[in-house]
């Protein structure tokens, strides 16, 4: 072997070096689920029922998890004088299979209240596990009974009567409330009532035939006839958890009544998160730690507390959040927090995935970042030094061939 041939061989064998020690791209790294992940909800932990009446609400349980679980649930506590039941629309439940999905499965408890339940607070407990114990739950619902009030009544004069079984309604600022009200002719003939309502701004109201689904703004009633009506009520979007009052006023002629409605909202629960800019991506090196802000908003109308923070990271990268977690959130308020993303010592060139979860107390968030791994700057210079090592020898091998 001459030595033109061992210079060449040797020079393959430096850029095969060279190859070895270059840097590579990693996969996308997409957070995953974690492997088991189920949680239990009850639609109203506290109502207000009146005496004799029954209760019945959802029982949801929810699976973050990547697979299905089987879940027993039962009534742990109730109070003297009750019979409760967990079942589907068909069967009695002692156990429910939860699928992995952002659907939550429903099951429905009622309390049926024997002749004995006086007026009172009441509680029952919920509890569910896993067949294997691993999770295990716990709901409270507090019912307070509470006496039948008699049928409201307001009569402006002797020749009209507005009466209602359920002048106050209480519910979440999305709902539709619907009143139905007996509007009751005493004149000596028939007469074309008129319909009239005053509420809060932007609500929007509007008067409708019992069981019947359209809009009209008067009733034909004949001589000491009575009729049904229903008021529905939408409340504005941004309306925020209180009382609101709602007069109802029928006129025909000079005769005239009035009554008064009550809507209770109990809010709404809604999480916007972001960063300042709007981008979604970042730049790091690994081993290293990158700063990054985002901000947390209540876009509910009722306050949300209790607010923490989860991250889906690559293995071996750290995710801290400072403040760890937000005390409360007063609808439309907007607080900042810093999120310090640090790569894997190991972690190679090329884009990752890390999601950030703000979890609320009825509302969630879930934002995702593109975060890029590039390489220090010192490769670029150690790059740099390579090339010219090479270019100067091969120069210097060129020339020495040149001279034989």
């Amino acid at each position: 072997m001459n030595r033109k041939t061992v210079s060449v061989c040797a020079l393959f064998a430096f850029f095969g070096m060279l190859m070895l020690h270059a840097p590579v791209f990693a996969q996308d790294a997409a957070p995953q689920k974690p492997e088991r992940q189920i949680s239990m909800s009850v639609e109203y932990p506290g109502i207000e029922v009146t005496v004799g009446k029954s209760v019945n609400m959802n029982i949801s349980f929810h699976n973050g998890g990547r697979q299905s679980e089987n879940v027993e649930v039962w009534v742990a506590g109730k109070p003297e004088g009750w019979d409760t039941t967990i079942k589907t629309y068909k069967f009695t439940v002692n156990a429910v299979n939860v699928p992995a999905s952002d659907t939550p499965t429903n099951i429905t408890f009622e309390a049926e209240p024997s002749d004995s339940v006086k007026p009172g607070k009441y509680e029952f407990q919920i509890q569910a596990k896993t067949r294997d114990g691993a999770f295990q739950m716990a709901e409270t619902i507090a019912v307070n009974v509470v006496e039948e009030k008699a049928k409201k009544e307001e009569k402006t004069t002797k020749d009209i009567t507005l009466n209602t079984a359920y002048p106050e309604l209480r519910g979440p600022t999305d709902m539709t409330f619907e009143f139905s009200l007996e509007v009751a002719s005493e004149l000596s003939e028939d007469a074309n009532f008129n319909l009239f309502a005053e509420g809060p701004k932007d609500w929007d109201i509007n008067f409708k035939p019992a069981y019947e689904n359209k809009y009209i703004s008067s009733l034909q009633i004949k001589a000491n006839q009575r009729q049904n009506v229903s008021v529905e009520i939408k409340p504005a979007f941004q309306a925020q958890a209180g009382d609101y009052p709602v007069k109802v006023k029928v006129v025909a002629g000079e005769s005239k009544a009035e009554i008064d409605l009550m809507v209770k909202l109990t809010g709404t629960y809604k999480l916007e998160a972001g960063t300042p800019n709007g981008l979604l991506s970042l730049d790091a090196q690994h081993g290293k730690t990158t700063n990054l802000s985002i901000y947390v908003k209540n876009m509910g109308s009722a306050p949300n507390n209790n607010i923490s923070f989860m991250s889906f990271k690559p293995e071996n990268w750290n995710v801290e959040f400072k403040p760890e977690t937000i005390d409360a959130l007063a609808p439309g308020e907007l607080k900042q927090v810093e999120v310090l993303i640090t790569p894997s010592s190991q972690a190679l060139v090329g884009d990752y995935s890390v999601a950030v979860d703000v979890q609320g107390e009825k509302a969630s968030k879930t934002l995702e970042f593109r975060t890029t791994v590039k390489a220090s700057a010192a490769w670029g210079w150690v790059g740099i030094l390579i090339i010219v090592a090479v270019i100067a020898g091969l120069t210097g091998l060129f020339r020495t061939l040149g001279r034989r």
